[in-house]
């Protein structure tokens, strides 16, 4: 007999933290509370060094230098630092940014707030997989190009970007190079080098850490990267970030990307993938003309986004309300409108206002997916034939 309890699958929106993390934070919210800027005494000693450790780990994830590492509440933060900063910083250089249609929020709003400071943006627009023309990106760079800000992994349809060679056509052109890790991070392996990345967005809650703390690499090589701070205060981050250092959070955000490493070689990915799989499949089998959204080649390995036809996503999710999945971006869950990803890739309006998104994480089981896969078969065929009675 199949459980009531709740199944989570919304692990693109938040994760659950793991519990290593969480065991790791709590000495740093009781015992040792320091401030990591108290430089007087062995509170404070013990608070920075917990931070220089963290800051190792996460450098260790990107294959970065721990002095590239900037602390930040998360990636939006971490994107509107990179972003607005190297823009403001480096303004005299150009003035023109380039980004893509199917990117976070955090990403064209800060492009829309600097258009405000008299630059330019283009937004190029992708493929019906979802991935990027890199001739088309090619062509919309000009000799005033400033910064080129793409994700790595989309959030609503795991679409996997060429970043790489996104990054060494701006470094051939002698443009900076932004990503958005966020989603990718302990699902395929992320390294700054090997993007040819200057500015990387890193987070933990997506990745089983804590919410409210990430990072941003700001490569440090020549030319070094240079970027304008946002907050300004007590100077912590080199300048670049001011405010007292959440020392357990980033302790945190430290275990976290030690395990989100782990991750790539100890066969999680692929429990994940073949967990996703094996959603489809039965999605497949037992609904008639499901079809997902963006490409299935060239996708994180825990995402699958689809559309089900003549099935409002809005009313399946309250059909399957145990069930904690995504009609959407979670990031504009509070808007009406249609997601600007779905129409990116060109989806007609009937497959924009039908689409789920499920993200699979490192605490979800078979049973768990088998049990999802005929609630939605089950819900699905109830809601087509009484809107088919109705004659909707």
């Amino acid at each position: 007999m199949a459980s009531s309890a709740p199944i989570y699958l919304d692990n693109h929106a938040t994760t659950a933290v793991d519990p290593r993390v969480v065991a790791a934070m709590i000495p740093y919210l009781t015992e040792h509370f320091g401030n990591p800027a108290s430089s007087g005494h062995a509170m404070g000693w013990f608070a920075k060094e917990a931070v220089e450790l963290a800051r190792d780990e996460v450098a260790a994830m990107v294959g970065a230098s721990p002095k590239e590492i900037v602390f930040t509440s998360g990636a939006t933060e971490s994107t509107n630092l990179a972003i607005l900063g190297a823009a403001r910083a480096n303004r005299h250089k150009g003035q023109h940014l380039i980004t893509l249609a199917t990117e976070h929020k955090a990403t064209l709003d800060a492009c829309a707030a600097l258009e405000e400071e008299g630059f330019e943006t283009t937004i190029v627009p992708v493929q019906a997989s979802g991935i990027v023309d890199l001739e088309e990106l090619a062509r919309a760079i000009r000799p005033e190009t400033l910064l080129i800000s793409v994700l790595m992994a989309n959030n609503e349809i795991g679409s996997l970007q060429p970043v790489a060679a996104i990054g060494a056509l701006c470094r051939e052109r002698g443009i900076l190079f932004h990503t958005d890790v966020a989603q990718a991070t302990g699902k395929v392996p992320v390294h700054a080098e090997a993007l040819n990345a200057d500015l990387i967005s890193i987070t933990a809650h997506k990745m089983h850490g804590p919410k409210g703390i990430g990072a941003l690499y700001v490569r440090r090589g020549r030319p070094r990267v240079k970027i304008s701070a946002l907050i300004h205060g007590g100077g912590q981050e080199r300048g670049l970030r001011s405010g007292t250092l959440a020392t357990h959070q980033i302790v945190g955000l430290g275990k976290t990307c030690v395990y989100a490493l782990e991750a790539l070689e100890n066969g999680e990915v692929q429990e994940m993938k073949d967990l996703r799989d094996r959603l489809w499949n039965a999605l497949q089998e037992g609904i008639p003309g499901v079809q997902v959204n963006g490409s299935m080649a060239n996708r994180l390995p825990n995402n699958l986004n689809i559309s089900i036809p003549n099935v409002d996503s809005k009313a399946l999710l309250m059909a399957t309300r145990r069930v904690a999945v995504s009609s959407g971006s979670a990031c504009a869950s509070s808007t009406l409108t249609p997601s600007h990803v779905l129409q990116a890739l060109g989806t007609s309006y009937t497959e924009q206002h039908t689409a789920i998104r499920f993200g699979v994480g490192r605490f979800n089981t078979e049973e768990e997916i088998d049990e999802v896969a005929a609630l939605f078969t089950e819900k699905v065929a109830a809601i087509q034939a009484m809107e088919a009675e109705m004659g909707l």
